[in-house]
């Protein structure tokens, strides 16, 4: 136990020593392991513990927040105070007995990463930069091959008397290939992680991930320029859910929502999709980077439908939107560390599957972009509008794919996109990311199945008329 019971139920007591409705600690011991290998040599190793507490009290539309390194009695009830003073009014007695909560869902972790030496973690990265450079060889010019375990022990209580113990392990492994061919240059990514242990590596195998980043960067020395203007656009399930993440899932969270900041605020109830369009939010999914058995105020883990059939039926709570609201959370209430307050996230967001055949969805359009790897982008989630560059795409010609094209993005609106949603298959695909915001950032996944876009504006520097031979991929 990091801090025992009774200090907890002290802190509580003293943070709404002056008033306020609610008060909660978050106490963490994280433990951290990251690889870097670049120019063909492991450039990096480190690790780092990292201990605090965070206490916060909430009055209303008010929140104080403090935070400390030093978990003595001294230095949790000297955090507890300073937050005490935001507020002026009688004392709010929390609840004598602290019950610990049960999750709802458990998690096997089969190698922890904490018990690997590093010597094993080390070779991983090496093995990625040998694969790499045999599958291009003279063209392949650089090699980034990273590695990164957590190890999270956090334990909550609350003066609603809600006492939790958790821990988190996760898993990431990244690799990013340089290809050049005279004056060309061109990237490719591949990256895996999960709430899992060092067994990830062994579903995810770096030479196989590093295989993938130099195929992709190889062929996009050989693609053409993607073509420009308004087009039908196939989402592979191999895209993963980069879309639905950034154009729609921000603009559920209910921070923004309740600041009038997203284009689906006021609009629960309302149809805001195609009819086959159903979104969910799931950090109850076992292995997904995203997931977790509680969220960091405590609140048990649970899979919420966002949009169902079109209609959107919910937005992401944590316990201070929750409460303007007077509703509970459903649980998204996330935080980086002790160091920050927990605010609305998404977990593991994606699109959910249907039932169409992958391959007969690309049939049926004539002419068009497939998609099947997506890079960066940004958007407004007050106006729905985006921008996502293609980190792989293909032209599909007479319903089969086509060549592979590079400089492709994507622009478009959230809502209209989403409306816009002709077929969805039958497959899933997921992609993991460390999502930005407030200053914070959290590890997530998000995924979709194939779907068929009826159009979207794609830019590119090539001529929107041109086809070419088909070929599998």
């Amino acid at each position: 136990m990091l801090v025992e019971k009774g200090l907890l139920k002290e802190v509580l007591d003293q943070a709404l020593e002056k008033g306020g409705d609610f008060a909660d600690i978050f106490v963490e011991y994280k433990k951290t392991t990251g690889i870097s290998l670049e120019g063909g040599r492991v450039e990096r190793v480190h690790s780092g513990t990292d201990v605090g507490a965070g206490i916060r009290v909430v009055s209303g539309d008010t929140t104080s927040y403090a935070y400390t390194n030093d978990l003595s009695r001294e230095g949790l009830l000297q955090a507890a105070g300073i937050v005490a003073h935001a507020f002026s009014g009688p004392r709010k007695e929390c609840s004598l007995d602290l019950r610990r909560l049960r999750p709802v869902v458990e998690f096997t972790i089969a190698e922890r990463p904490d018990e690997v030496k590093t010597e094993q973690k080390a070779r991983a990265v090496q093995e990625a930069d040998r694969a790499a450079r045999e599958a291009g060889g003279d063209r392949i010019k650089q090699v980034i091959a990273t590695y990164g375990d957590v190890v999270q022990k956090v334990v909550m209580a609350n003066s609603r008397g809600e006492y939790v113990e958790d821990e988190r392990i996760r898993t990431r492994f990244a690799v990013q290939v340089v290809a050049a061919e005279g004056s060309l240059i061109q990237t490719g990514y591949e990256a895996a992680g999960a709430l899992a242990g060092f067994e990830l590596l062994k579903e995810h195998q770096p030479a196989a991930m590093a295989e993938v980043a130099a195929r992709r960067a190889l062929g996009l020395l050989e693609a053409r320029p993607a073509p420009a203007g308004r087009m039908p656009v196939v989402m592979s399930g191999e895209a993963g859910g980069t879309m639905v993440h950034e154009a729609c899932g921000h603009g559920l969270e209910a921070d923004l929502v309740q600041k009038g900041l997203s284009v689906y605020a006021r609009k629960k109830g309302q149809k805001v999709a195609a009819d086959i369009v159903t979104v969910i939010d799931d950090p109850t999914l076992p292995g997904r980077y995203g997931s977790y058995r509680f969220d960091d105020e405590g609140v048990p883990a649970r899979r919420t439908v966002l949009i169902e059939n079109g209609e959107l039926t919910d937005y992401m709570y944590d316990r201070v939107t929750a409460s303007r609201e007077e509703r509970e959370s459903n649980g998204h209430g996330r935080r980086e560390s002790y160091q920050h307050k927990p605010i609305p996230r998404m977990g593991n967001t994606y699109v959910a599957p249907g039932k169409m055949d992958p391959e007969e969805i690309i049939r049926e359009v004539k002419n068009g972009l497939l998609v099947k790897k997506m890079g960066g982008g940004q958007v407004n989630t007050t106006t729905g509008d985006f921008v996502f560059d293609v980190a792989e795409g293909y032209l599909i010609v007479d319903g089969d794919v086509g060549p592979m094209v590079r400089g492709a993005t994507l622009a478009g609106n959230g809502p209209e996109v989403l409306r816009n949603v002709r077929m969805i298959g039958r497959d899933l695909g997921f992609t993991i990311g460390t999502c930005g915001k407030d200053g914070q950032g959290v590890p997530v996944s998000d995924a979709q199945p194939t779907m068929f876009i009826g159009e979207l504006v794609v830019g590119g520097t090539g001529h929107a008329g041109s086809k070419g031979k088909v070929k599998r991929v």
